[in-house]
Order: structure tokens, then C-alpha cells, then sequence
């Protein structure tokens, strides 16, 4: 089966059923199949070749969308770039991938990015230019063109597909809290392989209404499109959650049954009011990215008691890794759950030796969804992805510390990165963090190492508590009641905001 597959089923069981709300528009599955068919032929009728790589720096929005499945149907590779990204790190991207395309927007046309990738991006042939306005005619072959123009002048048919599920369909650039960024080769295969699990466990059918405000060229955000197609269901797409109020209400107003979160987002959710508002049709919450705080948890949980938090675990490399069942959230607060269906996890030590409940060691990844590797980095690919139990077979190390409880429940410590190490004892910055976000007023935290000349490392927290009277001596007193001292921040500094990925995480690199 082909990702593509997922928009042409569902086109062909549901047609004239509503997939997509996106910016006061609604659009069924048989418009977005005949759209990216249209697309796809446009793509080839310039040059595209099977297994070109096509690069698509749009904000959430129908056209991203479109060219997805569009640059799929080609038999290409599509290469979500997040609008927020830089001109410097895009044109790395684009030289990285030596992406044949680029779709983007009127915006980003008149800031010069032709330009700028005609003289240093050479492999770009083709940019494609998404405006909410007909332009003039393209001359033919032109490196410029226009997307409206395109879809009303292409043919029509749906185009013969030569790719099999083994051939690659994304890279997925790691939103790099570490100051890297590299791209992830995702086939057909890992990516139907993960939506379908995320289904299953969800339990989504063609009556769900998912509402989404997470960049699509994030795999969390990805996700939410394409298990919505997989079952027929409808996409609420949004292109942030910039405006709280605006989402909450197209939320209640769509009837949306569920809503993916990071926890950032669920921040600013559990500073809102919602009496107004009638989220009964509301299912389930998802959390990813980051773990969501335990005070967090036991908030949402009261706030909308009737709605089933999913907590779960994931990275680039392998999309999802765990889930917590609904049922455990409110007796495993801090837990990332267990494996998702069709996938084993278990721990390492350093020398390759299996843990048991209560040691900590890094997770290890098991299953279809593990990826092909690192674009054009066999280096790092082979310290990421390591031969598996069945000759042939690739499993990835994570990187992230975890440990289980003697029930089989994962809980997650830390990137190994990122633990701090004082008097000879090893921190892990979350078990600080959650309860730095006990704390009143806390929206924000985060903790690292700095160096100390007699302790080795001591913990600094940055906090952001808007309206909060909070003061330094304050929050050292109240981690000092609940925590050992090694463990208790020397420092504490408060900010505005906190430095993230465009996925919401915490850069830590940025603190340090």
C-alpha cells in the first residue's frame, strides 16, 4: 500500500464526504483527489523524475496539502520544510536533499527566495508559487510558475504510479534541539505502517473530526492528516495556535472529536476559560513531542473529565514509540505507556545488556515503523540504526533514557544528552521540571547543567510564569521541600519565553 492510497480509497468510498476545513474553505475527498492528480501530472509535465525530491515551505493550508499527495502521485519524494524556517537553514535543506522543486507561497517570492535558490540552490528546476490571485500566464517551462494556473491547465487523469511501498516518500527534517538537522527517509511502508497503528489504538473511524494546529512538516502534525485519510474521516486544519480563542471555538463549532497537543499548548489551554464553550463532542487529547508535566496532567483531567488524554512517546526516527492507555492516565500520571500495536520496545545499558523494571537505560526501538536512516549520512545512520534480532533488520536507538515498572510501563528520564550530572549524582531535568510546574502561575520550565568548579554541574531553572509574584528565593524553597538537594536548582532565571522548535519543543542548546 502507498500513502497516496490513503486519499484515493477514501475518495473512492466517500466522495462527496467534507476532508479538509482549512481557512473558511471545505473541501471533499473527490475535489482533493482530482486536485492532486491535476498537480501531479503538472509536476511531471516539468520534468519531475521518480524519486525527485520536492520541497513544500507552506504554512498549514490546503495547497501543502495538495502537493503532498500530489508530489506522492509523481512517484517523487516530498520534503515538508516548516514555514518558520530561516532562508539559511531552507537553502541548506534544499542543497541536503538536492530537492528538484520548490512550492511555496506569494510571500516568500516577493522576500527574493528565487532568487537567492537560482544562485545557490542549483538543483532547483522548478518553483511553483501558491497566490490567492491569478497571475499571467507562465512562458512554458519557466522556472516560476503559478499553482492556480497549474491545477486549471493540467490533465485531469489520475497518473500511472511505478513506486512500490518500499520506495521513499518524505524526508523529515529533526527540528534539532541539539543544533543539528537531518533528514529522515521515511518509505511508503514505515509511513502506512505508523498511521495504521496510531488508528488502531485511537480507535479513529470516518466519524472522526480531528482538529489540528501543528505544523504538518512536523511528523506529530503529519500524522494527524493522514490518519484522518486512512479512515475517512474530516482534518481541521489550522496553521497555528497563535490565537487560542479563534481554534477553541472553530473546535466546538466543527464538532471536533479530537485534538493533538504539545505541551506548550496545553499551557496556554489550562490558563483559559471554557464554560462557554460546548466541547462535548470532544473524545480524546493526544500529547507528544514532549512530556506533558504531571500537574499538567491531573489539570486536563479535571478541566475535561470526560475526555480521554493520551499520553504518548515518540521521535523522527521511528514517528510513535508508546502510548498510555486512557484507562491508566489518571493512576500513571507520569508514565509514556507501552509499546503501540505491531512494535517491541525494551532498555539497554552501554554494553548492550537488557534492563529489567526499575533500571534506567536508553530505549530500543523494534518494528515496521523504524526508518530507512539518514539522507546521505551512513555515519550517523549506522550509529542511529543497528542490526535488529532478524538478520537484515534495522532497529533505531533513540537516544532518550527511559525506565519500566515491574507492570511493563515505560517512563521516560531523559535524553541522555541532556542529564546533568552533580556530586557525582545523575539529574534527570524532568523529574526537576515537573516540580518546577507545580508551581502556581508556571507556564514554562526548564532546566540544565552549568558548570561548577566543586560540584562538577549544578541545575539552573529558566522559568516563564506570566502575572506570577514569583521570586527566585521562592522557587529554590519550594524545590527544596520536595526534592534532594543535589537535585535543588543553585540558579533560577526568569524569562518572557522559553527558546523552541517550530514543533514546540524546548531547545536546551539555546539555554546553555
Amino acid at each position: 500500500m502507498l500513502i497516496q492510497d490513503f486519499l484515493q480509497n477514501s475518495a473512492a468510498r466517500l466522495p462527496d464526504k467534507v476532508a479538509l476545513v482549512c481557512g473558511g474553505h471545505r473541501h471533499t475527498y473527490a475535489e482533493l483527489e482530482g486536485m492532486s492528480s491535476r498537480l501531479a501530472n503538472a509536476l511531471k509535465g516539468q520534468g519531475l523524475q521518480r524519486g525527485d525530491r520536492v520541497a513544500i515551505y507552506l504554512n498549514n493550508s490546503v495547497e501543502a496539502v495538495v502537493a503532498m499527495f500530489a508530489i506522492l502521485k509523481a512517484d517523487a519524494i516530498f520534503v515538508a520544510v516548516n514555514r518558520a524556517t530561516k532562508p539559511d537553514k531552507l537553502v541548506f535543506i534544499l542543497k541536503n536533499c538536492e530537492a528538484a522543486a520548490v512550492i511555496t507561497d506569494t510571500r516568500a517570492q516577493l522576500q527574493g527566495l528565487a532568487d537567492r535558490l537560482r544562485s545557490e540552490a542549483n538543483s532547483v528546476r522548478t518553483i511553483i508559487v501558491c497566490s490567492r490571485h491569478a497571475s499571467p500566464a507562465p512562458e512554458p517551462h519557466s522556472s516560476l510558475l503559478d499553482y492556480s494556473i497549474l491545477l486549471k491547465t493540467a490533465a485531469t487523469k489520475k497518473p500511472r504510479a511505478h513506486n512500490i511501498d518500499l520506495d521513499l516518500a518524505c524526508l523529515i527534517y529533526t527540528s534539532g534541539t541539539t543544533g543539528e538537522s537531518k533528514g529522515v527517509m521515511s518509505d511508503h511502508s514505515n509511513v502506512v505502517f505508523v498511521a495504521s497503528s496510531i488508528v488502531q489504538y485511537l480507535k479513529n473511524s470516518e466519524n472522526d473530526i480531528v482538529l489540528n494546529v501543528l505544523p504538518l512538516s512536523f511528523s506529530y502534525g503529519l500524522y494527524q492528516l493522514l490518519a484522518m485519510f486512512c479512515v475517512g474521516g474530516t482534518l481541521v486544519l489550522e496553521e497555528s495556535f497563535a490565537f487560542p480563542e479563534m481554534v477553541l471555538e472553530r473546535m466546538a463549532q466543527e464538532k471536533v472529536t479530537g485534538f493533538a497537543g504539545v505541551p506548550t499548548i496545553y499551557s496556554m489551554l489550562l490558563g483559559m476559560k471554557l464554560d462557554h464553550l460546548d466541547l462535548s463532542a470532544l473524545r480524546y487529547l493526544t500529547n507528544a513531542a514532549a512530556g506533558l508535566p504531571v500537574a499538567h496532567v491531573k489539570r486536563l483531567r479535571q478541566l475535561l473529565p470526560q475526555t480521554e488524554l493520551y499520553l504518548m512517546h515518540g521521535l523522527t526516527e521511528v514517528a510513535r514509540t508508546m502510548y498510555l492507555p486512557p484507562e491508566q492516565t489518571d493512576s500513571r500520571p507520569a508514565s509514556s505507556g507501552i509499546a503501540i500495536p505491531g512494535t517491541e520496545l525494551w532498555l539497554e545499558d552501554d554494553t548492550g545488556r537488557r534492563l529489567g523494571p526499575g533500571e534506567v537505560g536508553e530505549l530500543v526501538v523494534r518494528g515496521r515503523h523504524v526508518m530507512r536512516g539518514y539522507w546521505r549520512d551512513p555515519g550517523l545512520s549506522a550509529k542511529r540504526f543497528r542490526p535488529g534480532p532478524v538478520p537484515g533488520e534495522r532497529i533505531c536507538y533513540s537516544g532518550d533514557l527511559f525506565k519500566i515498572d515491574p507492570e511493563g510501563y515505560f517512563y521516560f528520564v531523559s535524553r541522555k544528552d541532556d542529564i546533568i550530572k552533580s556530586r557525582g549524582e545523575k539529574v534527570a531535568p524532568r523529574e526537576v521540571e515537573n516540580v518546577l510546574y507545580a508551581i502556581a502561575g508556571v507556564q514554562d520550565a526548564a532546566v540544565i547543567g552549568v558548570p561548577d568548579p566543586t560540584m562538577g554541574e549544578v541545575v539552573k531553572a529558566f522559568i516563564v510564569a506570566p502575572g506570577a509574584q514569583l521570586t527566585e528565593a521562592a522557587v529554590i524553597s519550594h524545590c527544596k521541600a520536595r526534592l534532594e538537594d543535589f537535585m535543588v536548582p543553585r540558579y533560577v532565571e526568569f524569562r518572557e519565553e522559553l527558546p523552541k522548535t517550530g514543533s514546540g519543543k524546548i531547545r536546551r542548546i539555546d539555554l546553555r
